[in-house]
């Protein structure tokens, strides 16, 4: 199992850094997203969940539909979402980028407060991970978190959280808040979580969108429809984690498709994940590692 976790983690980290190399103004999101997942399934590894590209405002579950044709802009505020799995083993790590760096067409502020969100988001996840070990009640992470983004005159998103795994479940049950909470839950030894901080200088919540470009096998359901009924089939093979609609399209043509998700969707044997917007259109910047828990401390696996 420990060598499972080490190799996803391993493979993630490495893609991560590549993908943080590989963005560039005027690049298709979609381009982005399929390195990420094709470099993922090289390196030995199957994604755990389609691959987010999530851009300022945008603040997750954004990940490309068929045929997407957006792009990435100089100064767009970039956070890279990406999970990889052996053998139903997860590892899930997350990074924020500004598109330019310190060559963009905004204003010195706000180049500068989009920088700052980076970094602080950054550092909440190091303060989060130093808090972690066995017997420490999971608030006390949240506590973390909302302090050292608040001392940055910044805000935590407060209805977002980290999440704890199981084999083959990218959300156990266990979520890991963002701000300070009083929730006594016992981190044990051997627990898998991941820790992700998002930051803002905006209200600090997020609200469903219409967009649904990400989705979850739920149950079996009977089917009038034939394609459906083939469908569904297919994707009972992703499990519980999620998949995207675009990698579906190899499968059945895009019409069909279309009208196949639809019955899916209203029979619920699929679950929709909108895509996240912060409520007051402030952007927002995202940094998570996955740890495994131990008596004295924490193992980074996506370091």
């Amino acid at each position: 199992m420990m060598e499972k976790y080490k190799k996803s983690g391993q493979i993630v980290s490495k893609v991560r850094k590549m993908a943080v190399n590989h963005v560039k103004a005027d690049m298709k999101i979609i381009d982005l997203i399929e390195y990420v997942e094709n470099n993922i399934i090289e390196m030995g590894g199957m994604p755990a969940f389609p691959c987010n590209v999530s851009i300022n405002e945008i603040t997750a579950h954004y990940t490309s539909p068929p045929d997407d044709d957006s792009t990435i802009k100089r100064g767009d505020l970039v956070k890279i979402d990406l999970g990889a799995h052996v053998d139903g083993y997860i590892a899930d790590s997350a990074v924020s980028i500004l598109v330019g760096g310190d060559d963009t067409d905004l204003d010195p502020s706000e180049q500068d407060l989009n920088i700052k969100m980076i970094e602080t988001a950054q550092n909440a996840l190091e303060s989060a991970i130093n808090t972690i070990k066995e017997g420490i009640e999971i608030g006390k992470v949240g506590t973390a978190i909302e302090e050292t983004i608040n001392q940055n005159n910044l805000n935590s998103v407060s209805n977002l959280t980290g999440h704890g795994m199981d084999r083959w479940i990218l959300h156990s049950g266990v979520s890991v808040p963002n701000i300070k909470e009083d929730n006594k839950h016992i981190i044990q030894e051997g627990d898998v979580l991941a820790i992700e901080p998002f930051v803002t200088n905006g209200i600090g919540r997020v609200g469903d969108m219409n967009d649904t470009y990400i989705f979850r096998f739920l149950r079996n359901r009977p089917m009038r429809i034939v394609q459906a009924r083939k469908l569904l089939k297919i994707i009972e093979n992703y499990r519980s984690l999620p998949f995207s609609q675009r990698w579906l399209t190899e499968h059945i043509n895009s019409k069909q498709l279309n009208m196949a998700m639809r019955h899916l969707l209203s029979s619920r044997a699929i679950y929709p994940y909108h895509v996240l917007k912060e409520k007051s259109n402030a952007r927002v910047a995202q940094a998570e590692h996955t740890v495994i828990v131990e008596s004295d401390g924490c193992k980074i696996i996506t370091k």
